[in-house]
């Protein structure tokens, strides 16, 4: 029998490995099981530059809400939000707004439950345990109900999501979901794994997918087109679609070789 640890829900399966548990092991996390560990720590013997390419993912996550802020953005629908880490949405966009509003939505209930433990009576900021790819239960939910007014701008947040949802399940039509109850003006921010079409993937980053695959769950990666296209409806802000690390970059080291080289995009749309 493993231990179950206090912080963990009583009906979670300990024995199975999560995505958003593997992703905070990588992260530096502590909320994470036995199982989570052993595939996180099996890929990355791998592929040891995956925790460098989830922490891209996550200062994507910081400057693409700092954007939103500064174009007006005090709304932010945060869906696959994983196990809180520092720099959290309501953090950063609170700091610029106090009054900034914040859903959380994933589909782990550790992750929900140390979502809700650091509000600390924060009223404008909800958690919601959901399938994100269920954009009417989400849209639908009390906890988006009360706290986004869909009459104004929102920023809607997809980072390192999207490459869980198979072709089979549509992820343009989840997003189209959303996006047909967004005002003029509104966001949405991805960032997605992937390769240029012309790009090798190196030996390496095949064999650390199938332990991903087999261990967790299935990735579908996308290349530089798949990916633009999920921005339908939107009209993308510079610079475009861009490797992770080089989308509006903090310095200049973020844009070196991982710049040119790093398995993933991002880009942030805007709804006209």
């Amino acid at each position: 029998m493993v231990e179950r640890p206090n912080w963990a829900p009583g009906d979670i399966d300990l024995e199975r490995p999560s995505v958003a548990r593997v992703y905070d092991y990588w992260l530096g996390g502590a909320h994470n099981f036995a199982a989570d560990r052993a595939v996180a720590e099996k890929t990355l013997e791998t592929m040891p530059e995956i925790r460098g390419v989830v922490l891209n993912h996550r200062a994507f996550l910081r400057r693409a809400v700092r954007h939103l802020l500064g174009q007006g953005v005090r709304q932010f629908l945060d869906l696959g939000s994983g196990i809180p880490t520092v720099g959290n949405v309501h953090e950063i966009a609170q700091a610029a707004d106090p009054g900034a509003r914040v859903v959380y939505v994933d589909i782990d209930p550790v992750a929900v439950a140390h979502s809700r433990s650091l509000l600390g009576g924060n009223d404008q900021v909800s958690v919601l345990q959901a399938d994100v790819r269920d954009w009417r239960r989400v849209l639908g939910s009390a906890e988006v109900g009360e706290q986004l007014d869909f009459d104004e701008p929102v920023g809607v947040l997809m980072i390192a999501l999207l490459h869980f949802v198979s072709d089979e399940e549509d992820p343009r039509g989840v997003i189209a979901g959303y996006r047909d109850r967004l005002a003029p003006g509104s966001f949405l921010a991805l960032s997605h794994a992937g390769y240029d079409e012309s790009d090798v993937e190196s030996t390496a980053s095949v064999e650390a997918r199938k332990i991903y695959d087999r261990g967790v769950t299935r990735m579908t990666f996308r290349n530089r087109a798949e990916f633009t296209r999920l921005f339908d409806g939107f009209e993308l802000v510079e610079p475009g679609v861009a490797r992770v690390p080089a989308w509006r970059p903090e310095s200049v080291d973020d844009v070196e070789e991982a710049g040119r080289s790093f398995p993933g995009f991002a880009a942030v749309g805007r709804k006209a």
